[in-house]
């Protein structure tokens, strides 16, 4: 029996959902494009199609991915970017080959050419981190507050206060402990002989 791989986070940002190829980085981490179909998958599903993908490709890919997540950690911190991860951006953004199409609805779509490859998807992805970290949409780069998933995600909440990259994840699974933590402590205090 085959295990599935995990499922996506596909979030409204490209450059972030990106790096959420890669989940729960400071816990037990959960590869998400473990292998270059995955990686072809995620693509396709992003709207960046390829007709296949390498393992060198997957490699490449994978290289922007920690570097999106470390220019966009710095931005979120406020701290000076990390110069290997703003020049693996830039040349991956300068390789790709994709144009910039306006759909009848008003949308912005990428449009890869017949034959397209990885690189030029990855150039799309690229570009769009860099529109992120520049501050050329309305929002914040911020953190998740989960100490094991420490994700970069783009806040575009009227307050700008979001804490969690995905309430149903990472925000649930915190509350959930807090519950369980307050559950614990007050079942504690009902004890027999318990001084409270």
């Amino acid at each position: 029996m085959t295990t599935r791989p995990p499922a996506f986070r596909l979030g409204k940002v490209l450059a972030t959902s990106f790096t959420a190829t890669l989940t729960e980085r400071c816990g037990d981490a959960v590869e998400r494009i473990p292998t270059p179909r995955r990686l072809a998958d995620w693509l396709a599903v992003s709207g960046l199609a390829v007709d296949s993908c390498t393992t060198a490709q997957l490699e490449l890919a994978r290289e922007l991915r920690e570097s999106i997540h470390a220019v966009a950690t710095a931005a979120a911190l406020g701290a000076d970017l990390p110069d290997a991860a703003v020049r693996v951006v830039n040349e991956r953004s300068a390789q790709g080959r994709a144009s910039a199409v306006l759909t009848p609805d008003g949308d912005r779509r990428w449009h890869l050419g017949p034959g397209s490859a990885v690189e030029d998807a990855l150039g799309v992805i690229a570009a769009d981190a860099i529109s992120v970290v520049a501050g050329e949409r309305d929002g914040r780069l911020a953190l998740c507050a989960s100490p094991t998933c420490r994700a970069a995600f783009f806040d575009t909440s009227q307050s700008r206060t979001r804490r969690w990259c995905e309430m149903n994840t990472c925000g649930n699974r915190q509350k959930k402990a807090r519950f369980q933590a307050g559950r614990n402590g007050k079942q504690n205090d009902e004890t027999p002989g318990a001084t409270g």
